[in-house]
């Protein structure tokens, strides 16, 4: 899970694919450097750094319907309240792990390699290197475009799919409130204050 939230940090093959189209490439580029240029600007504080980077990540990633699979069965059962709830309690704890990991951040280099669009799937696949003077990593981007807008609904990290590790790690939580969504949202705001505080201190 860790690989994977570094890997956000610094945000083709014709079988059934096309080449992704170069605005996909251009948009994922810019929202990248918009997160890295707020962790150059010394002027920020921790606190409205924080508030930069939970708003770039929940303008640009399809949090619920993240949120909703990684629920799994527990959504079913809960009412509109409480996955409203859910859903933006589980919004801000991506924004606070990223954040977290970002505290890390020693001015990496990251390339393009490679990009294709999944016909069958309508996404947008986009491979990247991360570079630091010790090693290398690569991240594949999953870019959907809904309504002249474009979202990242998954990132792979050796093989790693960021959503199927939320949904493995949230199922194990919500096994010890037998699945109760409304119990399990008092837990995880719980743990949203205590990282919030962790960042932002």
């Amino acid at each position: 899970m860790k690989k994977i939230i570094v890997a956000i940090i610094f945000f083709f093959s014709f079988n059934n694919s096309l080449k992704a189209d170069d605005d996909t490439v251009s948009w994922l580029k810019t929202e990248i450097d918009i997160i890295l240029n707020a962790y150059k600007n010394d002027q920020l504080s921790k606190a409205e750094r924080f508030e930069f980077i939970e708003k770039t990540i929940n303008q640009n990633f399809a949090g619920a319907g993240i949120a909703k699979f990684a629920a799994g069965k527990a959504w079913n059962s809960a009412n509109k309240e409480t996955k409203q709830e859910y859903v933006d309690l589980f919004k801000k704890h991506l924004a606070l792990n990223i954040a977290s990991m970002m505290q890390g951040y020693s001015d990496q280099q990251y390339t393009f390699l490679e990009s294709k669009f999944d016909e069958k799937t309508a996404v947008n696949i986009i491979d990247m290197e991360v570079k630091s003077n010790t090693n290398s990593l690569t991240i594949s981007w999953r870019v959907k475009k809904s309504k002249s807008r474009f979202y990242v609904i998954d990132l792979i990290v050796a093989d790693i799919s960021l959503v199927r590790t939320k949904r493995s790690e949230f199922n194990s939580m919500l096994k010890k409130v037998d699945y109760d969504l409304n119990s399990f949202n008092k837990f995880l705001k719980d743990t949203n204050d205590t990282s919030y505080q962790k960042i932002t201190n």
